[in-house]
């Protein structure tokens, strides 16, 4: 059984005759009624009673009919999703994200996939700091980061996303929760929280460098993996914690975030494999692009 027999029979049912079946199929007649007694050959049984005035089903036929309609129906949307797979507006998308972009950045993009992108799944792995990004990328576990620079792998290509200014997580209770704004030296006694020293952390790097140009080097109190794990921290009032702006975006319960007057600012970038011809990501960064969401004017 061929798979045209059956948009075959599907045409003559539709029509209940077989002129204006093979007219429509853009056929002759005689090879659509050879077709379908070839059918009804390999089935076992007739599909058709025919006279010499019309052609109906018979009641095997229209059981087969219900099937016939819903294999092919099946297929024309298999054909049409492996379409939309190669052009690259179906697929699964997965994505690395550092902690603290999972709280805005990763908000934003599902919307706009949601919209622009709707055939797209996301699979989703947060709390990735750059280097392990990196390896996800080049590895091919990853398609995209949504990271801090710094890359140092080769073959990764990247677009910038954010400049975030760095702010001071503190306990609600603390001193400085009711202060407009915060300089670095007010955090000289403070014990910090701070992501551990052999993840390769990007903002880790940004926080001793603020606060060595305020003449001291922080004392980390505790060392977490994750970013929420250092807000529980604060929110505890184990110490304070110097994190990226896009914290905000998710108050957490007794935790205050404060501006910080000279701290430093940590970059965020979408990366990708350079050498990456996915449709997928193409249309991704077609997308990104068109809808502004790379910053603008940055190298």
């Amino acid at each position: 059984m061929e798979l045209r027999h059956l948009r075959y029979f599907l045409a003559v049912a539709e029509t209940r005759h077989f002129g204006k079946a093979a007219q429509a199929l853009h056929m002759a007649q005689p090879p659509l009624s050879q077709a379908i007694r070839r059918l009804e050959t390999d089935l076992g049984v007739e599909l058709f009673t025919r006279t010499t005035r019309q052609v109906t089903l018979t009641g095997a036929g229209e059981v087969f009919r219900t099937d016939v309609e819903r294999i092919l129906k099946a297929v024309d949307e298999a054909v049409a999703r492996i379409a939309r797979f190669t052009s690259g507006v179906e697929g699964v998308l997965r994505v690395g994200l550092t902690g603290s972009a999972s709280y805005r950045q990763l908000p934003a993009l599902a919307r706009l996939l949601k919209r622009e992108m709707p055939h797209v799944m996301m699979e989703v792995h947060t709390e990735m700091l750059t280097p392990a990004q990196e390896l996800g990328l080049t590895e091919r576990r990853l398609d995209v980061g949504v990271l801090r620079p710094p890359i140092r792998q080769e073959g990764i290509a990247h677009r910038p996303l954010a400049d975030e200014p760095l702010v001071a997580a503190v306990p609600e209770e603390h001193w400085l929760a009711e202060a407009d704004t915060v300089r670095v030296e007010q955090l000289r006694h403070e014990d910090f929280i701070m992501y551990g020293a052999t993840l390769g952390s990007v903002v880790n790097d940004a926080v001793v460098r603020s606060c060595l140009a305020s003449g001291f080097y922080p004392h980390c109190a505790y060392e977490v993996t994750e970013t929420s794990a250092a807000l529980a921290l604060v929110a505890a009032g184990l110490g304070v914690a110097v994190l990226p702006d896009s914290i905000r975006s998710a108050p957490r319960e007794g935790v205050r975030c404060k501006d910080i007057e000279d701290a430093l600012s940590v970059p965020l970038v979408l990366a990708w494999r350079a050498d990456d011809d996915s449709p997928l990501v193409r249309n991704l960064l077609d997308v990104l692009e068109q809808n502004d969401v790379f910053l603008q004017g940055v190298a």
